[in-house]
Protein backbone atom coordinates (compact mmCIF):
# COMPACT_ATOMS: atom_id res chain seq x y z
CA UNK A 1 0.00 0.00 0.00
CA UNK A 2 1.53 3.57 -1.26
CA UNK A 3 0.91 6.13 1.71
CA UNK A 4 -0.49 9.56 0.47
CA UNK A 5 1.47 12.47 1.21
CA UNK A 6 -0.44 13.94 4.06
CA UNK A 7 2.52 16.64 5.46
CA UNK A 8 3.14 19.66 3.53
CA UNK A 9 6.93 20.21 2.64
CA UNK A 10 7.25 22.67 5.83
CA UNK A 11 6.51 19.60 8.21
CA UNK A 12 8.68 17.53 6.50
CA UNK A 13 11.64 19.98 6.77
CA UNK A 14 10.47 20.78 10.38
CA UNK A 15 11.25 16.91 11.62
CA UNK A 16 14.01 16.37 9.69
CA UNK A 17 15.76 19.56 11.79
CA UNK A 18 13.73 19.11 14.64
CA UNK A 19 14.18 15.75 15.12
CA UNK A 20 9.92 15.52 15.94
CA UNK A 21 6.38 16.73 15.23
CA UNK A 22 3.10 17.78 16.49
CA UNK A 23 -0.23 16.44 13.97
CA UNK A 24 -3.30 17.56 14.98
CA UNK A 25 -6.08 15.07 14.42
CA UNK A 26 -4.07 12.30 14.27
CA UNK A 27 -7.17 10.19 15.20
CA UNK A 28 -10.54 10.37 14.54
CA UNK A 29 -13.24 10.78 16.94
CA UNK A 30 -14.43 7.09 16.91
CA UNK A 31 -11.16 5.78 16.77
CA UNK A 32 -9.90 7.54 19.90
CA UNK A 33 -13.73 6.64 21.85
CA UNK A 34 -12.38 3.11 20.85
CA UNK A 35 -8.85 3.30 22.54
CA UNK A 36 -9.76 5.10 25.34
CA UNK A 37 -12.94 2.21 26.60
CA UNK A 38 -10.03 -0.32 25.99
CA UNK A 39 -8.14 1.50 27.90
CA UNK A 40 -10.33 2.09 30.64
CA UNK A 41 -11.38 -1.76 30.86
CA UNK A 42 -7.54 -2.49 31.33
CA UNK A 43 -7.63 0.24 33.96
CA UNK A 44 -10.54 -1.41 35.90
CA UNK A 45 -9.30 -4.98 35.39
CA UNK A 46 -6.00 -3.67 37.22
CA UNK A 47 -7.71 -3.01 40.36
CA UNK A 48 -7.81 -6.94 41.26
CA UNK A 49 -3.41 -7.43 40.93
CA UNK A 50 -1.36 -5.92 43.22
CA UNK A 51 1.98 -6.56 40.63
CA UNK A 52 2.62 -6.91 37.09
CA UNK A 53 0.68 -9.30 35.58
CA UNK A 54 -0.36 -10.74 31.64
CA UNK A 55 2.25 -12.45 29.50
CA UNK A 56 4.14 -11.36 26.25
CA UNK A 57 5.32 -14.06 24.38
CA UNK A 58 8.68 -13.91 25.54
CA UNK A 59 7.00 -14.68 29.53
CA UNK A 60 7.65 -11.12 30.97
CA UNK A 61 4.77 -9.45 32.29
CA UNK A 62 2.19 -7.31 29.74
CA UNK A 63 0.90 -5.14 32.28
CA UNK A 64 2.85 -2.88 34.56
CA UNK A 65 1.87 -1.18 37.40
CA UNK A 66 3.20 1.79 39.07
CA UNK A 67 4.37 0.99 43.24
CA UNK A 68 1.33 1.95 45.18
CA UNK A 69 -0.89 0.43 42.91
CA UNK A 70 -4.20 -0.40 44.65
CA UNK A 71 -7.75 -1.29 43.73
CA UNK A 72 -9.09 1.98 45.51
CA UNK A 73 -6.06 4.25 43.48
CA UNK A 74 -4.70 1.86 40.17
CA UNK A 75 -1.74 3.18 38.79
CA UNK A 76 -1.61 1.14 35.53
CA UNK A 77 1.57 2.78 33.52
CA UNK A 78 2.05 0.53 30.88
CA UNK A 79 0.90 -1.81 28.42
CA UNK A 80 3.01 -4.54 26.15
CA UNK A 81 2.00 -5.00 22.70
CA UNK A 82 -1.75 -4.26 23.07
CA UNK A 83 -2.41 -4.85 19.30
CA UNK A 84 -2.07 -8.60 20.41
CA UNK A 85 -5.30 -7.76 22.85
CA UNK A 86 -7.24 -5.40 20.58
CA UNK A 87 -8.61 -5.15 16.78
CA UNK A 88 -9.00 -1.41 17.74
CA UNK A 89 -5.42 -0.92 18.91
CA UNK A 90 -4.41 -2.95 15.68
CA UNK A 91 -6.46 -1.21 13.05
CA UNK A 92 -4.75 2.05 14.05
CA UNK A 93 -1.57 0.68 14.40
CA UNK A 94 -1.64 0.07 10.98
CA UNK A 95 -4.33 2.80 9.62
CA UNK A 96 -3.97 6.10 10.61
CA UNK A 97 -2.60 9.99 9.17
CA UNK A 98 0.18 9.06 11.46
CA UNK A 99 1.04 5.70 9.75
CA UNK A 100 0.70 7.97 6.32
CA UNK A 101 3.09 10.60 7.50
CA UNK A 102 5.55 8.24 9.12
CA UNK A 103 6.07 6.94 5.43
CA UNK A 104 7.01 9.94 4.45
CA UNK A 105 9.53 10.65 6.69
CA UNK A 106 11.44 7.78 6.66
CA UNK A 107 9.66 5.12 3.94
CA UNK A 108 8.28 4.90 1.42
CA UNK A 109 8.75 1.46 2.63
CA UNK A 110 7.51 0.87 6.21
CA UNK A 111 7.36 -1.47 8.92
CA UNK A 112 5.96 -1.84 11.93
CA UNK A 113 8.28 -2.26 15.58
CA UNK A 114 6.71 -2.65 18.04
CA UNK A 115 3.73 -0.46 20.40
CA UNK A 116 3.20 -0.10 24.14
CA UNK A 117 0.49 2.31 25.96
CA UNK A 118 2.22 4.78 28.37
CA UNK A 119 0.19 5.67 31.33
CA UNK A 120 0.36 8.19 33.92
CA UNK A 121 -2.97 8.49 36.05
CA UNK A 122 -3.82 11.41 37.88
CA UNK A 123 -0.90 12.10 40.61
CA UNK A 124 1.14 9.38 39.17
CA UNK A 125 5.07 9.73 40.65
CA UNK A 126 6.55 7.95 37.40
CA UNK A 127 9.40 10.17 35.88
CA UNK A 128 11.40 8.86 32.63
CA UNK A 129 15.02 9.63 32.65
CA UNK A 130 16.16 11.65 29.17
CA UNK A 131 16.67 8.86 26.66
CA UNK A 132 17.09 8.09 23.06
CA UNK A 133 14.92 5.53 21.96
CA UNK A 134 17.38 3.81 19.25
CA UNK A 135 19.81 2.86 22.11
CA UNK A 136 17.23 0.37 23.58
CA UNK A 137 16.72 -1.33 19.70
CA UNK A 138 20.26 -1.12 17.86
CA UNK A 139 19.44 -1.77 14.25
CA UNK A 140 21.60 -1.35 10.99
CA UNK A 141 20.15 1.99 10.27
CA UNK A 142 18.71 5.13 12.15
CA UNK A 143 15.34 5.86 9.90
CA UNK A 144 13.44 4.83 12.85
CA UNK A 145 9.74 6.47 14.33
CA UNK A 146 7.51 6.50 17.23
CA UNK A 147 3.72 7.51 17.16
CA UNK A 148 3.11 8.87 20.27
CA UNK A 149 -0.91 9.44 20.10
CA UNK A 150 -2.38 11.32 22.49
CA UNK A 151 -5.44 9.22 24.14
CA UNK A 152 -5.98 12.33 27.05
CA UNK A 153 -5.46 16.04 26.76
CA UNK A 154 -1.52 16.80 27.22
CA UNK A 155 -0.93 19.76 29.70
CA UNK A 156 2.28 21.33 31.24
CA UNK A 157 0.86 19.74 33.96
CA UNK A 158 0.25 16.12 33.77
CA UNK A 159 3.31 15.01 32.72
CA UNK A 160 3.96 16.12 28.92
CA UNK A 161 6.73 14.54 26.71
CA UNK A 162 9.91 16.83 26.86
CA UNK A 163 12.06 16.32 23.28
CA UNK A 164 15.01 18.50 22.86
CA UNK A 165 14.95 19.98 19.96
CA UNK A 166 18.05 18.85 16.79
CA UNK A 167 19.61 16.46 19.77
CA UNK A 168 18.62 13.05 16.61
CA UNK A 169 21.17 15.53 14.42
CA UNK A 170 23.85 14.73 17.60
CA UNK A 171 25.77 11.91 19.49
CA UNK A 172 24.82 9.03 21.28
CA UNK A 173 24.91 9.17 24.64
CA UNK A 174 25.67 6.11 27.00
CA UNK A 175 22.74 4.38 28.37
CA UNK A 176 25.29 2.29 30.63
CA UNK A 177 26.84 3.78 34.27
CA UNK A 178 28.97 1.97 35.79
CA UNK A 179 28.41 -1.42 34.39
CA UNK A 180 25.28 -0.69 34.71
CA UNK A 181 22.43 -0.17 32.04
CA UNK A 182 19.68 2.27 33.71
CA UNK A 183 17.82 3.14 30.36
CA UNK A 184 18.99 6.96 30.52
CA UNK A 185 21.68 9.31 29.52
CA UNK A 186 24.10 10.39 32.25
CA UNK A 187 24.13 13.66 34.83
CA UNK A 188 25.93 16.02 32.50
CA UNK A 189 23.46 15.40 29.55
CA UNK A 190 20.72 15.80 31.44
CA UNK A 191 21.66 19.63 32.68
CA UNK A 192 21.68 20.50 29.19
CA UNK A 193 18.49 18.60 28.07
CA UNK A 194 16.65 20.13 30.81
CA UNK A 195 17.52 23.37 29.30
CA UNK A 196 16.94 22.92 26.30
CA UNK A 197 13.97 20.47 26.23
CA UNK A 198 10.19 22.06 25.30
CA UNK A 199 6.78 19.94 25.94
CA UNK A 200 4.55 18.44 23.50
CA UNK A 201 1.30 19.67 24.42
CA UNK A 202 -2.19 19.21 22.88
CA UNK A 203 -5.61 18.02 22.35
CA UNK A 204 -6.67 14.08 22.56
CA UNK A 205 -6.49 12.83 19.08
CA UNK A 206 -3.61 14.23 18.05
CA UNK A 207 0.25 12.99 18.22
CA UNK A 208 3.35 13.54 18.02
CA UNK A 209 5.99 12.00 15.50
CA UNK A 210 9.56 11.46 17.27
CA UNK A 211 12.88 10.56 15.82
CA UNK A 212 14.00 7.34 17.05
CA UNK A 213 17.56 9.40 17.94
CA UNK A 214 15.94 12.18 19.58
CA UNK A 215 16.73 13.01 23.51
CA UNK A 216 13.63 12.80 25.44
CA UNK A 217 11.86 12.67 29.00
CA UNK A 218 8.83 13.27 30.65
CA UNK A 219 7.85 14.26 34.29
CA UNK A 220 5.28 13.11 36.87
CA UNK A 221 1.83 13.92 36.46
CA UNK A 222 0.79 16.38 39.12
CA UNK A 223 -2.88 17.29 38.10
CA UNK A 224 -6.14 15.83 38.81
CA UNK A 225 -6.21 14.41 35.25
CA UNK A 226 -4.72 11.24 33.33
CA UNK A 227 -1.55 11.55 30.59
CA UNK A 228 -2.16 8.25 28.26
CA UNK A 229 0.01 7.80 25.34
CA UNK A 230 -0.24 4.94 22.52
CA UNK A 231 2.73 4.52 21.25
CA UNK A 232 3.35 3.22 18.00
CA UNK A 233 6.98 2.32 16.77
CA UNK A 234 8.38 1.86 12.78
CA UNK A 235 11.28 1.61 10.94
CA UNK A 236 12.19 1.54 7.26
CA UNK A 237 11.48 -1.66 5.96
CA UNK A 238 15.31 -1.64 5.09
CA UNK A 239 16.55 -1.17 8.87
CA UNK A 240 17.07 -4.62 10.59
CA UNK A 241 17.01 -5.57 13.85
CA UNK A 242 20.27 -6.14 15.73
CA UNK A 243 19.28 -7.50 19.20
CA UNK A 244 16.78 -8.34 21.06
CA UNK A 245 13.04 -6.55 21.15
CA UNK A 246 12.35 -5.11 24.70
CA UNK A 247 8.76 -5.21 23.74
CA UNK A 248 8.20 -8.07 21.38
CA UNK A 249 5.03 -8.57 19.69
CA UNK A 250 3.63 -10.72 17.15
CA UNK A 251 3.25 -8.06 13.91
CA UNK A 252 6.98 -6.70 14.33
CA UNK A 253 8.31 -6.97 11.21
CA UNK A 254 4.46 -6.36 9.66
CA UNK A 255 4.71 -3.86 6.14
CA UNK A 256 2.07 -1.39 6.62
CA UNK A 257 3.48 1.18 3.64
CA UNK A 258 5.24 0.30 0.78
CA UNK A 259 6.62 -2.69 -0.80
CA UNK A 260 9.41 -5.50 0.52
CA UNK A 261 12.63 -4.35 -1.39
CA UNK A 262 14.99 -7.81 -0.12
CA UNK A 263 17.55 -5.17 1.01
CA UNK A 264 19.53 -3.71 3.93
CA UNK A 265 20.63 -0.53 4.59
CA UNK A 266 23.63 0.26 7.00
CA UNK A 267 25.07 3.36 8.44
CA UNK A 268 27.37 4.46 10.51
CA UNK A 269 26.66 4.41 13.66
CA UNK A 270 28.44 3.23 17.37
CA UNK A 271 26.44 1.87 20.62
CA UNK A 272 26.56 -0.34 23.59
CA UNK A 273 23.97 -3.29 22.97
CA UNK A 274 21.13 -2.86 25.95
CA UNK A 275 20.10 -5.03 28.43
CA UNK A 276 16.80 -6.38 28.12
CA UNK A 277 14.44 -6.11 31.33
CA UNK A 278 13.54 -9.14 33.32
CA UNK A 279 10.38 -7.32 34.37
CA UNK A 280 7.00 -5.76 32.73
CA UNK A 281 9.20 -2.43 31.33
CA UNK A 282 12.54 -0.22 31.39
CA UNK A 283 11.34 1.63 34.40
CA UNK A 284 12.51 -0.81 37.09
CA UNK A 285 15.97 -0.18 34.83
CA UNK A 286 15.49 3.55 34.91
CA UNK A 287 15.15 3.35 38.70
CA UNK A 288 18.49 2.01 39.04
CA UNK A 289 20.00 5.46 38.02
CA UNK A 290 17.82 6.88 41.02
CA UNK A 291 18.60 4.70 43.85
Amino acid sequence: MTAPDVLAEEQVERFHRDGWLHLEGALSEEVLRGLRGEFDAWVEESRSHTEPYGLTFDGRPRFDLEPGHSAERPALRRIASPTELSDAYLRAMRSSAAVDAAAQLIGPNLEFNHAKVNSKLPGAATEVGFHQDILFEAHTNDDMLAVLYFLDEVTLENGPLEVVPGSHRGPLYEHWHDGVFTGAVGPEVVEMARAEAIPCIGPAGSACLMHGRLLHGSGPNLSDRPRTLFISAYRSEDSYPLDTSHVPSEHEGELVRGVRTNRVRCTSMEMALSEVPAGASFFDQQAKERT
